[in-house]
This record gives structure tokens, C-alpha cells and sequence, in this order.
């Protein structure tokens, strides 16, 4: 039976209630004394011999109460530890102020391919043939942030150190290791915490809800795909939403800008590096995006941009899912979906021999043609709306609303810089107006229209009538064709029959056209 002793603190109560058992010879195998208690696991004390005892105790001067436990308070919290470090998927290691082990979980065993017990007492930078290690680690006082790369039985790790503080210095550490794909899973949730899926991509034109249709089947594919669109379409946010739907949703997704790094960084960012391979490298080297991702998809933006060089690695990788780091001996293999993205014309390039034929039919295994904004025109509204709102709640001021002059400004823009172009005029307007409302001025799109219609400067109206009146012409002039009927185009306009009509008579349109 195990028995929990409260007792008032006093010296030598202890040793006095230990001497109650030791009198009726009951053999004691284990106490933990944790004032004002005192547990006792003495396990041939029975229910019947519990009554004599409990009396006898209580004669102790100082003893409040004797309970019956089930288990001593320190061999559940050692239970627990067990249990908690066993179902920890990352190797773990306690070491002391020497960098001895003195505490490993089973993943950690497993990888060492040793016993718990035996790597118990080990020394920490040894077991990884690095004797400097542990020299390091006491150097920074236990304090590592994972990116100190070490190697345990041939597999890379990245090392994460925690110390263990006693009376104001560090006593020690915790040690973990994290694969290079575990790491990615982490840099996945900071990176994309707020991404969805094709639910975040917001309109209800025929050429979306036709681009949707099509992605969803391509994500369940495990095949390369290449995204086509101009500057601006959301690439990257169909790249997010094909992943979200696939069957890798619950492993990372780390992207890469082909055109926003140099070759050589974008090398060892894509593939990682060896230790020493170059001046200022990582000590212990560092794994690149494809190591960090593994099980999921890797999207590479900007395709088009990649140099001749990383154009044919990249091929190797994706013919056998084979690769070495930069300065590196090693083959490794990792399992990724490659999708990646251009506003380029890859045909165009690869018959001018600036981009490779074999890599382009290698990436174009599926593929997705965004639609420009101008296609969507029936979204342009919808997305506006969204961008006001998300940017009315940035600035802190409250909603306001696009007037009618200013939805027509929206609708007639041609948007060369798609739905990227229209956030940030939405988002500058909203910045720099203090009105409920949005007028087309508001909106600074007036100048660049005039200027593409008498394809110069734009001429200077002489009245504000006068611009107003060109603005109108211009709008209807643009729309009318796609809209041949008064009707088509109020509804296109979101306005009046009546005032369509009138406004068509007024300036001569169609005959005038």
C-alpha cells in the first residue's frame, strides 16, 4: 500500500514517522518526502494493518492526516515524462552541464540505432562524430535556435537547444532535432497560416468559375503543373489553393521567386548546401526548399526567369527525384509536386532557345491559364467591394462605397496590372479619401483612360461638364460593342434602362461610334 503523510514541518518528523514503520517491520521501497507531505510505498501494508498504523502515526506530534494513494506523486510524473517523450515524433535529449545525455526518447534511439539506456551517459557531441558540438552548446549557454545542422546515422537534422536553468545558470539542456521536413512543416504554418482554398478566390465570371472547375481537377493529380497568366492574375494564390486541394495539403508548401534571387543564391536556397561549400556558409550546411518540403509541393514562381544552369539541375530532379546540394557529394532523394508559374510565353522562349524544350514539357505535365482581369469583367465590382472593406479595416475609418461614376471608371479601365493593380488603386483611394463615399476622381484612373483614347497627352477640358461629358463618351464608346442594347448595357453598368438610353441617344452611339 502507498500512504501520503501530511504533516506540520517540523525537524526530524521525518525520520520519526519513517521509525512507526520500521517498528512493526514493515519494509519500505520507496518515499518521496515534498513538505508538508511524505509518500510512502511500503507494499506489504494491508487494509487491516492500515487502521494500527494510521493510530500510530497520528500519535506523531505534528501528523494531520494519513490517505491511502494509488501511486507515489514522483513516479506518475515519471510515467507521464515517459509517455510524453515516447509520443514525441522529433528525437529529444536532455543533457547536462558536461553534455552528457542523461534523458533520450525513443525517437532519439531509434535513430541513433542504440538503446535508450545506452545513450543514457553518452557524450552529446560524440554520438554525432562532432566533439565540438558539445563544446557549443556550453558555449551558448544550451541556446540554439534550429538552424545549426548536424548529422546522426547519415540523416540530416536540424539542431533546436533549450536550456535548463538552476539557481540562475543554465544546468543543462534540452536537445531537439528536427528532419529538414519537419522544419518545413513549421516555416509552412508561419508562411501560409491565412491561406485557403479556391474559396478564397472571389468571383463568379464564366472564365473563373470555368478556371476553378479546372484546377480542382488538376490538384488531385501528383504530377507537375505550370500556371500561365499576366503580372497580377493570382499565380500564386491558385498555386495555394491547387495544394490545398491535393492530396500533400497536410505537408508544406514553400514558394521560391525565380526572378527575385541570384542564381547562385537561388541554387542553394532550392537545393540546399554542403558544409563548407563556400565562404560565410552555415556551419553543418543548411537543406534547401525541396528538403524542407518533403511530402508536399514546392512552387516556383516566375519560372521563366531560372538560369540555363539551375534549368537543367532542376530537370534531373524532376526526371528521378534525385539531387545534390551545392558543394555536396551526397545524392538525396525527397518526394515534392513541382508547381510553378510565369507570365511569360515559355513557346516563345523555348523557340528562341532561351528556355529548355525538355524542362518545358517536364513542368507542363498540367497546366492552368489564368484569365486576366479585363476577361472577368463582371468581377471587377465584386473584387472592389472585397478591397475596400479589407482596406476601410486597415485604415481603421469606417466602410464607404463606390458611387456609380466610379464603378464605370472601374469597369472601363483595361487593368493592365489585373487584380495586383486594381487592390492597390482601391487601396490608395481608400487611403487618401475621408468621404463615405468613392468617386471616379477619387480613383486617379481618369488620366491614364483620356491618354489611351486620343493616344497622347490627354487633352485639357475646358469645364468640368466637359470632362465629365468625355469620360461618359469615352465609357460608352468602349462597352457598347460588348453590349449592343441599351438594356445589355445598364445592366452591365448597374444602372437605369432609361438613363443608358438617353445617354446612348445624347452622344450618338451606335451610329456615332
Amino acid at each position: 500500500m502507498r500512504i501520503d503523510v501530511l504533516f506540520a514541518d517540523r525537524v526530524g518528523i521525518a525520520h520519526e514517522i519513517l521509525a512507526v514503520l520500521a517498528k512493526r517491520r514493515l519494509n519500505v521501497v520507496a518515499v518521496e518526502v515534498d513538505p508538508p507531505h511524505i509518500h510512502i510505498d511500503a507494499p506489504e501494508l494491508d487494509v487491516p494493518g492500515f487502521g494500527v498504523l494510521d493510530a500510530a502515526l497520528r500519535a506523531v506530534p505534528g501528523v494531520e492526516s494519513v490517505t491511502p494513494i494509488d501511486i507515489l506523486p514522483g513516479t506518475r510524473r515519471r510515467l507521464h515524462l515517459d509517455a510524453l517523450l515516447a509520443a514525441l515524433p522529433d528525437p529529444v535529449l536532455a543533457v547536462d552541464r558536461a553534455c552528457r545525455i542523461v534523458v533520450a526518447n525513443a525517437a532519439a534511439a531509434t535513430v541513433a540505432g542504440r538503446s535508450e539506456a545506452a545513450l543514457t551517459g553518452a557524450d552529446f557531441g560524440r554520438l554525432f562524430g562532432d566533439a565540438e558540438l558539445s563544446d557549443l552548446l556550453v558555449d551558448n549557454g544550451f541556446r540554439l535556435a534550429a538552424g545549426q545542422e548536424v548529422t546522426l546515422n547519415g540523416q540530416p537534422f536540424l539542431l533546436d537547444a533549450t536550456p535548463i536553468v538552476e539557481d540562475g545558470r543554465a544546468a543543462g539542456g534540452v536537445v531537439t532535432l528536427f528532419a529538414p521536413s519537419r522544419l518545413g512543416e513549421r516555416l509552412n504554418a508561419l508562411q501560409n497560416f491565412d491561406e485557403g482554398g479556391f474559396d478564397r478566390i472571389l468571383g463568379e465570371s464564366a472564365p473563373i468559375r470555368s478556371l476553378k472547375a479546372r484546377a480542382a481537377r488538376v490538384a488531385a493529380v501528383d504530377a507537375p503543373l505550370l500556371i500561365l497568366g499576366e503580372t497580377g492574375t493570382g499565380k500564386e494564390l491558385i498555386a495555394h489553393a491547387c495544394h490545398r486541394a491535393s492530396p500533400r495539403r497536410d505537408k508544406p508548401f514553400l514558394a521560391l521567386n525565380c526572378a527575385a534571387v541570384p542564381e547562385s543564391l537561388a541554387e542553394s536556397e532550392l537545393f540546399g548546401y554542403a558544409p563548407g561549400s563556400f565562404t560565410g556558409a552555415q556551419r553543418g550546411g543548411k537543406p534547401g526548399l525541396l528538403e524542407l518540403a518533403h511530402g508536399g509541393t514546392v512552387f516556383l514562381d516566375e519560372i521563366g526567369e531560372m538560369s540555363p544552369y539551375l534549368q537543367a539541375k532542376l530537370l534531373r530532379f524532376l526526371n528521378d527525384g534525385r539531387f545534390r546540394r551545392v558543394g555536396g557529394d551526397r545524392e538525396q532523394t525527397v518526394d515534392v509536386r513541382v508547381v510553378s508559374a510565369t507570365h511569360r510565353d515559355l513557346d516563345a522562349m523555348v523557340a528562341e532557345h532561351s528556355f529548355r524544350e525538355d524542362l518545358f514539357y517536364r513542368l507542363n505535365v498540367l497546366s492552368l491559364q489564368v484569365p486576366a482581369l479585363r476577361e472577368r469583367g463582371d468581377d471587377i465590382l465584386l473584387l472592389a467591394r472585397h478591397f475596400i472593406a479589407r482596406a476601410c479595416a486597415q485604415a481603421r475609418r469606417p466602410p464607404c462605397r463606390l458611387t456609380v461614376a466610379a464603378s464605370a471608371a472601374l469597369l472601363a479601365n483595361p487593368w493592365p496590372g489585373n487584380v495586383r493593380q486594381l487592390e492597390n488603386v482601391i487601396f490608395r483611394a481608400v487611403t487618401m479619401s475621408d468621404g463615405a463615399y468613392l468617386d471616379a476622381a477619387d480613383l486617379e484612373l481618369a488620366g491614364a483612360r483620356m491618354e489611351a483614347e486620343t493616344g497622347g497627352e490627354p487633352a485639357e477640358p475646358s469645364s468640368w461638364d466637359e470632362a465629365a461629358a468625355a469620360f461618359e463618351r469615352g465609357l460608352l464608346r468602349r462597352l457598347y460593342p460588348r453590349y449592343p442594347s441599351s438594356r445589355k448595357l445598364a445592366a452591365r453598368l448597374h444602372t437605369s434602362h432609361t438613363m443608358i438610353a438617353n445617354k446612348l441617344r445624347k452622344y450618338g452611339i451606335p451610329d456615332g461610334t
